[in-house]
């Protein structure tokens, strides 16, 4: 190991310890790198400067600028209460809407808004299952409490899963994917990077496996009471359909926002060639000059500043909590509501990754994992996957993903196998702890309602994160490796 190596990894395991110790905040953390790089003779303060603003910082701000115009405008509390509409109101139809309903909203926003909106909405329709149902046809002076014991726990419970769980749709659903996507390049350059539309097309079949089944599991095996046995007259439609009433009809600057959201997916989606058999789908940014210095980062980015310059109502504007609102967007909103430590965490990320590649740390930690040549990959994929889903319990997603990431790399390339093979399990499985309240926000969030204890949640989750494993697992031996993996 080089001199440089050794006081990275000095450096490194400082970083670990306080972001694992919560000795301070993350972001302050994540920015040691700018000072101690230098100085220790690491990296030259602009290189390591660079890292902070990698494309991928901006692929997320883009994205969460767009959540906020979501948010700001209620649109997508509208899109969730449609979902929840059609799905229907019985017991188990309410928690499969809640749950479809904050999964696909945890795609596009922080699965901690997505909790956040869903909670109230979901207490409300609890609360009047509970003041108006029937147990196996009666009602008596325990049928309420029964109510709070079962659908309560469950639809609590599926919130949060689901909001973990659809986060890992999208590469901005969640900061271990963009995590994992800009370590990538930064590790392996000369590889093909992970773009959004490859992403999907990986860890979608992820969501639409295993959000039924955690409905199905919840539902039969950890409401203490069977939900088919509770009956209401009106169900939980009532809720449902006068929150939609107190929204009223879409507004302009609604219909503006779903036409900007849908745009910036079709653009993610078709902006390099798609092959389909022996046809191309060609991409769009092949009509300019320079395809390759297009980014997704460029779409997200273009659509946030989109949404800052158009106007709400051509006339007068509208009026919105009380003001009158002439732009989708204004600066004011992003500046208070972006996570701006998560960007900098980012940054700290990506500059250890590129301190392992300057100093040549990751190829020497390659050479100590020699005796894993030959190892059954599916074996070590799922040894990963449970090791990272249990260690997510106890320390924040986003920085055991960066701690990881690198040595996973260099452990994957020592052992014959392509680094997305161990990294991509790192960054799903970040997402995939169920146990415990302090696990992820959206557990510590329903378990603010009270209707979860510790014991349910921790028996709910177990099983849960043995279930996600072996389901990460199957999809990386099978869908991810032909998708991701050239």
């Amino acid at each position: 190991m080089s001199p440089s190596a050794k006081r990275l990894v000095a450096v490194a395991v400082l970083m670990a310890t306080w972001w694992v110790g919560e000795a301070t905040s993350l972001a302050v953390t994540a920015m040691l790198p700018i000072v101690l790089f230098p100085l220790l003779g690491i990296m030259p303060s602009k290189a390591v400067a660079y890292n902070y603003a990698n494309h991928l910082v901006f692929l997320f701000l883009g994205g969460f600028m767009i959540a906020l115009a979501m948010e700001r405008w209620n649109l997508h509390k509208r899109i969730a209460l449609h979902i929840i509409n059609k799905v229907g109101t019985s017991p188990q139809r309410i928690v499969l809407g809640f749950m479809a309903s904050c999964g696909f909203l945890s795609m596009w926003i922080s699965n901690t808004a997505a909790t956040m909106m869903m909670l109230p909405v979901g207490m409300a329709v609890v609360h009047q299952f509970a003041s108006q149902a029937l147990f196996n046809g009666e009602r008596d002076q325990e049928t309420e409490t029964k109510v709070y014991q079962s659908l309560g726990l469950v639809l609590m419970l599926g919130l949060a899963y689901s909001a973990s769980i659809g986060g890992v749709g999208t590469l901005i659903g969640t900061p271990p994917n963009i995590i994992l996507a800009g370590l990538y390049k930064e590790l392996y350059p000369k590889n093909e990077g992970i773009s959004f539309f490859k992403w999907m097309l990986a860890a979608l079949p992820l969501v639409f496996i295993f959000l039924p089944l955690v409905w199905v599991y919840l539902c039969k095996f950890i409401s203490p009471f069977p939900l088919a046995q509770i009956e209401m007259k009106n169900g939980g439609g009532d809720i449902i359909r006068r929150e939609l009433d107190a929204l009223g009809p879409m507004n302009s600057a609604e219909k503006i926002i779903a036409i900007v959201f849908a745009s910036t997916a079709f653009l993610w989606i078709f902006r390099k060639p798609i092959p389909i058999g022996i046809f191309e789908i060609p991409g769009w940014s092949s009509l300019f000059a320079n395809p390759k210095w297009i980014h997704d980062a460029t779409v997200a980015m273009s659509m946030g500043i989109l949404l800052m310059v158009l106007p709400s109502d051509r006339a007068n504007g509208i009026e919105l909590k009380g003001k009158r609102e002439f732009f989708i967007l204004n600066w004011q909103t992003v500046q208070t509501k972006t996570p701006w430590g998560i960007l900098i965490l980012f940054g700290g990320g990506f500059a250890l990754a590129s301190g392992f590649e300057k100093t040549g740390l990751n190829q020497w930690l390659g050479t100590q994992f020699g005796a894993l040549e030959g190892f059954p990959i599916g074996l070590a994929i799922l040894i990963l996957c449970l090791g990272v889903t249990f260690l997510t319990e106890l320390t924040s997603n986003t920085a055991t993903t960066t701690m990881l990431l690198p040595i996973v790399g260099a452990v994957a390339i020592s052992a014959h196998f392509h680094p997305l093979e161990l990294m991509i399990p790192v960054a799903l499985s970040a997402s995939c702890a169920f146990m415990l309240p302090v696990a992820t926000p959206p557990n510590a969030i329903v378990f603010g309602s009270g209707w979860v204890k510790i014991p349910q949640m921790t028996r709910a989750g177990l099983a849960l994160n043995i279930i996600g494993a072996i389901l990460i697992t199957t999809l990386m031996l099978t869908l991810v490796r032909s998708l991701l993996i050239n």
